[in-house]
């Protein structure tokens, strides 16, 4: 037996904060507790029958068994193309503009790979998605955490980074809605993040995962909208969650055409493409009926509602997010995020996902995911009743 031991690179790689709730929801289940899992971000919804049914007719066909173009099919980007266009009123090149990925996240890890040399700085939320710190730990950049504050609407303010920060900094995520705090972005925040880019040399990716789901009304606003946002920057998508296909691994990149370049340029030397029976499923996704993504936005609302309202009936003052599928509740004091999460899954087997696993500033809060049916929603509300710092609650 060789001596084999892990790559310094392996071993630099932030650890899986999802793997440690993981293990204690598990633990609970296994002593036999029913636990209402509020904790992660995995759809629950089945994906659409007319999405099923254009994989299966694809799958029949034997030519979708071969290897499809490096760089994607051109029905699926010309589908991009014309769903951007419907959605937004945003142009797109299909061969320049657009890039196929294997799910958002590859993107999200790939473009620091893309676009930086070792030391340079990424500029990421905090709190934000955990894995924007993959990519700036594998292409060994620095990343600079832009606090989002509940009195700045979880926006960040950009007048607040040094310039030497901005001298050094390459990229720019931001995310809205937002996964955590399930705020949206504003027209004026995105102009505000156009100039940023242009007067400082910076490459933005907007990662709109959720862009499918605005609540009361308000449709949220694509990055690329913005006058001058293809200049400096791109915007991810995934089907995952407007079309409930998050085991599918398909989504993908538009805007800037040499950023797009880039990150096709590194995929082909990583992949060969997505099984092409799930392309032509995606492009009948992106420009067949979407009523199932309506359906699917009023189920979100009613969740939200049912569940911010109970919150509220209880004591709990928190505040509805305007966005995604998750809710950012700010806790009692007295806890820290972890405390707290420890305690609903002990008193009332209920899981949340403590903030401060989404940055320093994710503390003081739990993510809550509206991804159960209002049913079980209400039972939790229940059951919160029943912890006895719900009654003398003082957030």
């Amino acid at each position: 037996m060789i001596n084999l031991n892990h790559s310094k690179l392996l071993n630099n790689l932030p650890k899986q904060f999802f793997a440690s709730l993981v293990q204690k929801v598990n633990q609970s289940i296994g002593n036999g507790h029913d636990v209402i899992n509020l904790g992660q971000g995995n759809p629950d919804q089945p994906t659409p029958d007319h999405i099923i049914k254009a994989l299966q007719k694809s799958v029949e066909n034997p030519l979708t068994h071969r290897y499809s173009p490096f760089r994607g099919m051109s029905s699926l980007k010309n589908a991009v193309v014309e769903f951007y266009k419907r959605e937004y009123d945003v142009d797109l090149d299909p061969e320049e503009e657009v890039a196929i990925l294997f799910g958002g996240k590859a993107g999200l890890v790939e473009l620091p790979l893309c676009l930086c040399d070792a030391g340079d700085t990424i500029l990421v939320p905090d709190p934000g998605y955990p894995d924007y710190l993959s990519g700036i730990s594998l292409s060994k950049t620095v990343p600079y955490m832009l606090p989002l504050l509940e009195q700045n609407q979880f926006l960040p303010d950009y007048k607040l980074i040094p310039q030497d920060v901005l001298d050094a900094s390459k990229i720019l995520f931001i995310n809205y809605p937002n996964n955590p705090t399930g705020a949206i972005a504003t027209e004026e925040f995105f102009k505000e993040t156009v100039e940023l880019a242009r007067n400082n040399q910076i490459t933005v990716c907007h990662d709109f995962a959720y862009g499918a789901f605005g609540f009361d009304g308000k449709k949220p606003l694509s990055y690329l909208q913005t006058p001058g946002a293809k200049e400096c920057g791109i915007e991810i998508y995934t089907l995952s969650k407007t079309y409930n296909m998050a085991g599918w691994r398909i989504g993908f990149a538009v805007g800037n055409k040499e950023v797009i370049s880039a990150i096709n340029l590194l995929q082909d030397h990583l992949y060969v493409s997505i099984f092409p029976a799930v392309q032509e499923a995606a492009a009948v996704a992106l420009t067949e009926s979407q009523e199932s993504v309506k359906q699917l936005l009023a189920l979100y609302e009613e969740r939200r509602n049912v569940f911010i309202s109970g919150c509220h009936e209880i004591g709990w003052e928190v505040t509805a997010p305007a966005g995604s599928f998750f809710a950012w509740l700010k806790i009692p004091s007295g806890f820290t995020s972890q405390e707290f999460a420890d305690l609903l899954l002990e008193k009332a087997h209920i899981a949340v996902a403590p903030g401060n696993g989404f940055g320093e500033y994710g503390e003081g809060y739990v993510r809550v995911g509206l991804l159960s049916d209002t049913d079980r929603l209400k039972e939790a509300v229940a059951r919160l009743k029943e912890i006895e710092i719900f009654s003398k609650f003082n957030v």
